[in-house]
């Protein structure tokens, strides 16, 4: 099959040379069983290369399965990729296939899988160095013959210096990388893939098809899209739905577009929010607020004896003066100046400080921060319609930590 025929057939629009030679490779390495990594920011469409892989493969009448690892809390995600026995865990009432298990002679598509956990990292090597893995709570390995195409947004390099990722599995995974460029380098495509969307949104709501005009095209051309595929997509259904006039020119088109100094943050970075509301800010303002209040707290506790009395170094003398003074600021409190000094008796200082921090404590309480995160986390899934990975985009968490807090809230999505 050529490359026209796979873009015919898998709904791809475009004629980028990084884009074509993306596919090529991807058609290449397609009758081969090697892994594949497949890298590009997020909304550039990774998910279809695997697709073509197992299509144009001998695995086509196999399982095919995707996995979002970010998605999958961590103390299940072993379960779900290896399966588990019966009483392996509580809430375990019997014996489960995983989907590796699932896809034997298929292939498995794991997607943002720089999320997976170091110990589920140490499984997956496994099975791609020996083709075997053991289920949870289990002993006794598990034959499979399973392609594995990964993907991430990520910069690899960057989490195996951190620590995040394994280097042995990194090289496992990317024996052959298929690298697609973001929107904002496909200049000549951005146009054609409105126009399909356009195309596809008249159909679904039954209304003429959106177009632009000389100038809403060059507007269309010259932004530089840090959400990528997903955000044109998103932008196309807004103009098709809100617009009564099926024209779009270039300043209509400039009011649907996020201002150029909110897309300063890297797109790859999935976990990093393009646009922080005010609401936002201050949450985010609150909770440091609230950790840096826990660390004067371990410090005054540290710093008391066990007679009662406080010895403070020069080091320690200085820190506590500083987290004082950063603790009175948000009240326009007077700073202490360096010939000031903190009150050197037990009783006046630890008086003072706990005074300073019940007042905080109280104002926490307040303004009741859990019930500002519940708020603002059903406020994404309802603006987002339940769709977890846009709701935990906008909310600059990942979507394994939003999942874990719909659970804690009792939260529907």
């Amino acid at each position: 099959m050529n490359l026209q025929q796979v873009k015919q057939r898998f709904g791809i629009i475009g004629n980028t040379p990084l884009l074509n030679r993306a596919l090529e490779v991807a058609i290449q390495v397609a009758t081969t069983d090697i892994s594949v990594l497949v890298i590009g920011e997020s909304g550039t469409g990774k998910e279809i290369i695997p697709q073509v892989i197992h299509q144009l493969s001998a695995r086509k009448h196999g399982e095919y399965i995707a996995v979002n690892c970010g998605a999958i809390p961590e103390g299940t995600i072993d379960s779900e990729l290896f399966g588990h026995e019966k009483g392996s865990f509580t809430g375990a009432s019997g014996s489960r296939q995983g989907y590796f298990e699932v896809a034997n002679n298929g292939t498995i598509f794991l997607d943002e899988v720089a999320e997976l956990p170091m110990q589920t990292q140490v499984r997956l090597l496994r099975v791609l160095e020996t083709g075997e893995f053991i289920r949870v709570g289990a002993s006794k390995p598990i034959k499979t013959n399973v392609r594995v195409v990964a993907a991430t947004n990520e910069n690899m390099q960057k989490a195996i210096s951190s620590g995040k990722f394994r280097e042995d599995l990194f090289y496992r995974l990317n024996i052959i990388p298929i690298a697609l460029p973001p929107l904002r380098n496909r200049q000549d495509d951005i146009h054609l893939i409105f126009r399909k969307f356009a195309s596809d949104f008249a159909d679904k709501y039954k209304m003429p098809a959106i177009k632009l005009t000389a100038d809403g095209a060059e507007v269309l051309s010259s932004y530089k899209w840090p959400g990528n595929i997903r955000q044109l997509k998103n932008l196309v259904e807004q103009l098709s739905v809100i617009e009564t006039e099926r024209e779009i020119d270039g300043p209509k088109l400039a009011f649907y577009l996020p201002k150029e100094e909110d897309n300063s943050l890297p797109a790859v970075d999935s976990k990093s929010s393009d646009n922080f509301s005010d609401r936002e800010l201050m949450y985010k303002f609150l909770f440091d607020m609230k950790k840096d209040l826990g660390e004067l707290k371990k410090l005054v506790i540290e710093l008391i004896g066990q007679n009662g009395d406080i010895n403070l170094n020069t080091d320690q003398s200085d820190m506590v003066n500083r987290l004082y003074q950063e603790l009175n600021t948000p009240n326009n409190t007077r700073l202490l100046t360096n010939s000031e000094k903190i009150p050197e008796t037990n009783t006046g200082f630890v008086n003072n400080v706990t005074e300073d921090i019940e007042v905080q404590e109280e104002l926490q309480e307040s303004l009741s921060l859990e019930d500002r995160e519940k708020e603002l986390i059903q406020k994404a899934l309802e603006k987002h319609r339940g769709k977890r990975k846009y709701a935990s985009e906008e909310l600059g968490i990942s979507e394994r930590t939003l999942y874990r807090k719909i659970k804690e809230y009792n939260l529907t999505d």
